[in-house]
């Protein structure tokens, strides 16, 4: 029971970073809802005749383009995490930091093993995995092109690497715009706000994504999604396509994560899960390696990348019409619930012969 007691309260700990405290004085949320109301009226004098302020924000909408259109890092090369503030000082959240710390405790443990399915966490990736994002990208190229006079490469290679590759790889080694660099910095900002004003014609998910989510809604597994964009463009966004209600966690820009694997270990806090119970649903290659190195499964989906460039996922799918929840008991029925935890090595000796004597003879 000490034991127990003491996980819980470390957990507790932990998530009081990542979560708003419901103890604060109503004084102090009146202090604090001033200061956002004196934060807001600074950022609207402070904007330029161009419409856009000091953070490349237009109209309320953050568009940044070093987050929008850019490689991300991959991350947990070496079980490395995060860092997180608590009160009493910062603190290093790593891989197997968050395995030992969110281990179920025993009415959890009673519960999952009458439910197995529930121990599980889904986390999807937005950008083309919940939604076709991949078509709203190089449209904006496109237009972007347009306005400025240029050309867009027709070649289909051309276009993929578009894509995925950062604004200023495309701009300088793709394009081969000869721009200077304010102009880069022009050209990514428009680039940026092109996205967002096409970003509401995005009205219905990927196929078989609701039905997959109803699924393993009504097997009461939770999920969590994670993206670059901003946290009131990624809600409204999941509000026009229906899917809202099926998240209980949306890792967004404001979450401050620095790589891929890092939004993934996020979620994982705000599922209250371990990483090495969740499942990542990703389309790129570079997604299912930051899932690996979280210690999670990962499932592709065929589309953005041939089935071959995604040979290192532990399953790979053309919609998720091919999934069900047997699917995910079978991705852990390997080691059964300790497949990926960390073991001791054993290492067997061979037994000593044994001395005939006497009385073994007779």
């Amino acid at each position: 029971m000490d034991t127990n007691f003491r996980t819980s309260s470390s957990l507790l700990q932990l998530r009081s970073s990542f979560c708003f405290s419901p103890s604060l004085s109503s004084s102090k949320l009146r202090l604090s809802k001033s200061k956002r109301l004196n934060f807001v009226q600074h950022r609207l004098v402070i904007k330029n005749s161009s419409g856009f302020d000091e953070d490349y924000s237009f109209d309320g909408f953050s568009v940044k383009p070093n987050k929008l259109f850019m490689q991300e890092a991959i991350g947990a090369e070496y079980g490395e995490g995060f860092e997180t503030f608590r009160l009493d000082g910062p603190l290093k959240v790593d891989v197997d930091f968050l395995n030992d710390r969110l281990q179920e405790g025993f009415l959890k443990r009673i519960r999952y093993a009458m439910k197995p399915d529930e121990a599980y966490g889904l986390i999807f990736s937005w950008d083309d995995v919940v939604a076709n994002t991949g078509a709203l990208k190089l449209n904006a190229w496109k237009q972007l092109a347009l306005e400025e006079g240029k050309e867009i490469p027709p070649e289909a290679d051309a276009q993929k690497l578009m894509l995925y590759a950062s604004a200023d790889h495309v701009l300088h080694k793709i394009l081969r715009w000869e721009t200077i660099e304010s102009e880069v910095d022009r050209l990514k900002s428009r680039l940026s706000q092109i996205y967002f004003d096409n970003l509401p014609k995005l009205r219905k998910p990927m196929e078989g994504l609701e039905e997959w989510l109803d699924a393993v809604s009504t097997a009461h597994i939770p999920c969590a999604v994670v993206s670059s964009l901003d946290r009131r463009n990624m809600v409204d966004a999941l509000e026009r396509i229906g899917l809202k209600k099926y998240f209980q966690a949306i890792i967004s820009e404001e979450d401050g994560m620095e790589s891929i694997a890092h939004r993934f270990l996020s979620a994982a806090v705000k599922l209250d899960r371990k990483p090495s119970k969740c499942v990542v649903f990703e389309d790129d290659p570079r997604g299912i390696t930051a899932a690996h190195n979280c210690t999670m499964m990962a499932v592709a989906l065929i589309g953005s990348h041939p089935a071959y460039d995604l040979g290192q996922a532990d399953l790979a799918v053309g919609s998720f019409n091919e999934l069900s929840v047997i699917n995910l008991r079978r991705l852990f029925a390997n080691k059964g619930s300790t497949f990926m935890d960390r073991q001791k090595q054993i290492i067997e000796k061979t037994p000593p012969k044994r001395k005939l004597t006497v009385d073994t003879i007779f």
